[in-house]
This record gives C-alpha cells, structure tokens and sequence, in this order.
C-alpha cells in the first residue's frame, strides 16, 4: 500500500493575491470602480471580478451599495488600512531585492567627529535617502581618534575627521574655526584686557575627550590647573553656558549663542582661533559601493555649503 504523501498544511497561506488587495485600495481611493479600472490599466470588469473573489474567499463584504456608489463597509474601511500596509511592505521588500542583485549595499556605517554638528550630517543624509531608500545608515559619533580607530579597525565604510590615518587617503570637506568662548559673566572677561597664558592656568576649562581606543591625541592648549573632561561638545557648551569654565569650540556650536548674548568670544593674547580642516575617508575607496560613493559625493557637495549656516 503506497504511503500517501504529507501535505503541507495551508493554514498559514494567503489566500488574497496583491493584485486583488492592489484592486481593493484602487477602488476607494478612485471613489468607483470606472476610475480604479483605468488607474490599474485594467478593464472595469477585471476590477469587478478581483474584488468578488476577494469578498468571496475572506467571506466577508467590503463594500455596499450606496445610490449607485460602491462604498467601503466597515469591514473594508479595516482591509484597506491593512492592505495597504502589506503592498507598502511588498513594495520595500522588492526594492530591497533589486538592490541586492544591483550590488546597492544594504548598510552604510559611518564615524563623524562630532566636531561637525549631527544636524548637518543629517541634512545630507536626508538627500541621500531619496536616491536610496532601502539603504540602512549606522552613524558612530566619534571625537579625535575615535574617528581614525574606526576607519583603521573597518568598522565604518566612511569616516569625517579631522585626520586621515597613515595609508589611507582622504579629501577635505571644510574647514571649521574654534574660537575660545565663556560665559559673558566669567572672570575672564573682567580682566579689561586679553588673557594670557598664566591667566587661563588660574581657571576651569572644559576639555571634550578622545573618544579613540587609547585616547591617544588631545587638540590645542589644555595646561589649566582645573580641568573637567565631559564626552560631548553639547556638554561642554552647557558647562560654558553655566559660566562653570571656558572652552575652544566650533563655530557652528556657538555663533547664535554668540548672537544672543549668551556666550562671549574670550578675548587672549594668542590662540583665539583655531582652524580644523575636516576630511572625508573611505575606508576602502576601490570596493565602495555605489551608494557609498553616492553618499560620499552628496557630502562633498553638501556639508561646505551647510557648514557656512
């Protein structure tokens, strides 16, 4: 006696194609079934005879006869918020195949020195994400070799620093200004003139950390005897702001506090500012993918401009 063969059960299977949930979401959107004939490029008949099969096999009506409008009941009201959720995902998970097999990355990692405000990284990101929507983008915020440690150790595809690391080869982005700042109160802007080194040796400066493995640079003058070292320059600008210390920062940090009258430029006998060139890195240039490289060329392109806002 032959042994019958397993089925596999059909439980869990879909029984409505998307084509018909496609003519479901046609018809109320159209308002009528002449119309959502004509935007699915389909005979009115066709349309008619896709949503009969959908009621007949969910058993259930989605729409009624109102006059002689075609309107959703209840029941088609819920259907079509939830179709049209599962064609949206359909849609994605398709894109997400033709990247695939087009070689279009599905992640990009990405160290930004935290030197350049996130809200300018974003701006860009923005951009990018029209020309490649299904492409996942990881940023690791970094400060001073936390930005080389990634690029040197693969973890990021691109970096922006204001290093490039020995053996790779980077192209200057912009270049950023850090100006010594404080509180307009702070005692060194009562000196009545500007201060020298022994002055800023006698106050509190605030110093933002390497985020690097072994924290191994530190940037400008950093001999004051009291020191705190916070891990953000949003940090160190809320200390600045509490008159707690002084600091170098970016422009792009502190000029509308500056316009504000929230912070003064502190005025010293030499250092005032300093320049930061900024690089853009590829981790590995030759095997970029073409949204990497699209994403490195919508920076080059975009942060300058952004930068000087």
């Amino acid at each position: 006696m032959a042994t019958p063969k397993a089925t596999v059960p059909t439980c869990c299977e879909p029984k409505v194609s998307l084509d018909q949930w496609r003519a479901l979401l046609a018809v109320i959107d159209a308002g009528g079934y002449a119309k959502a004939a004509e935007m699915l490029n389909k005979s009115q008949s066709a349309v008619s005879y896709a949503i009969q099969q959908l009621e007949t096999l969910l058993g259930v009506a989605v729409f009624e006869l109102q006059g002689r409008r075609a309107v959703p009941t209840p029941a088609g009201d819920v259907l079509y918020r939830r179709a049209r959720v599962l064609l949206e995902q359909a849609e994605r998970l398709e894109r997400a195949a033709a990247s695939l097999s087009s070689h279009i990355e599905p992640l990009i990692s990405i160290a930004a020195d935290l030197i350049i405000p996130s809200e300018k990284i974003l701006r860009c990101l923005e951009i990018f994400a029209r020309d490649y929507p299904e492409t996942r983008v990881e940023i690791y915020e970094s400060v001073l070799s936390g930005t080389e440690d990634a690029l040197l150790q693969r973890q990021v595809d691109l970096a922006i620093g204001g290093r490039v690391p020995p053996g790779f080869m980077g192209d200057k982005l912009v270049t950023v200004i850090m100006r010594g700042v404080t509180s307009p109160d702070h005692p060194l802007q009562q000196l009545g003139r500007p201060a020298n080194v022994e002055d800023l040796r006698q106050h509190r400066q605030i110093i933002v950390r390497d985020s690097g493995l072994f924290r191994r640079r530190s940037e400008g003058w950093q001999e004051a005897e009291q020191r705190w070292t916070v891990s953000h320059i949003k940090t160190s600008l809320e200390a600045i702001r509490m008159g707690l210390g002084y600091a170098w920062l970016p422009d792009a940090y502190t000029h509308q506090e500056i316009a504000a009258g929230h912070l003064k430029y502190l005025s010293v006998e030499v250092g005032a500012e300093r320049e930061v060139p900024i690089y853009i890195t590829f981790a590995d240039r030759d095997f970029a993918g073409p949204a990497t490289r699209h994403l490195a060329d919508i920076l080059k392109a975009e942060l300058p401009r952004a930068c000087k806002k």
